[in-house]
């Protein structure tokens, strides 16, 4: 006779398996919520980068547009003949959508006072000007688009 070796498993349904089964349940809702919390950080740094940026290129162009002040003033004073006080305004509005291009959207102040000097025997004008832009388009103090830039010069002639 042969001698069979007969193996018997005995499978109890229910306990071994089951908690194998439920330690991967937790694992797998753990890396869920901790992948979508990630995720919700990346978007918010993503969105606050991206309104850094768009403030970042608003406050270039409000420079260009107080710089553009400045020029104007510069342009009165060099037009007048040497010797000769340029009529200097005490305050003059560039209303916004009056620029061309990207500094349309901003209102320029650009306030000026004169100074007579004499230095020797010639008399020199010096002119303090300052241009301040404001905006864009009337935005107020405090909202996420207000942006003001100031520029201050002194010119002599």
């Amino acid at each position: 006779m042969k001698n069979r070796t007969v193996i018997i498993r005995s499978h109890v349904p229910g306990i071994a398996g089951s908690v194998s089964r439920g330690f991967s349940l937790v694992t797998a809702i753990f890396l869920l919520v901790v992948l979508s919390a990630l995720g919700a950080v990346m978007v918010t740094f993503f969105t606050v980068q991206q309104q850094s940026a768009a403030v970042d290129i608003i406050g270039s162009r409000a420079y260009q547009a107080a710089r553009a002040g400045i020029e104007w003033a510069a342009l009165g004073i060099s037009a007048t003949a040497p010797g000769t006080p340029w009529a200097c305004p005490a305050s003059t509005t560039i209303p916004a959508n009056q620029m061309s291009g990207t500094m349309a959207p901003f209102s320029v102040v650009v306030t000026c006072t004169s100074t007579l000097a004499t230095q020797g025997s010639t008399t020199i004008y010096v002119y303090s000007i300052n241009s301040i832009a404001t905006g864009p388009n009337g935005a107020a103090v405090g909202s996420p688009d207000y942006v003001s830039r100031t520029i201050t010069a002194r010119m002599e002639d």
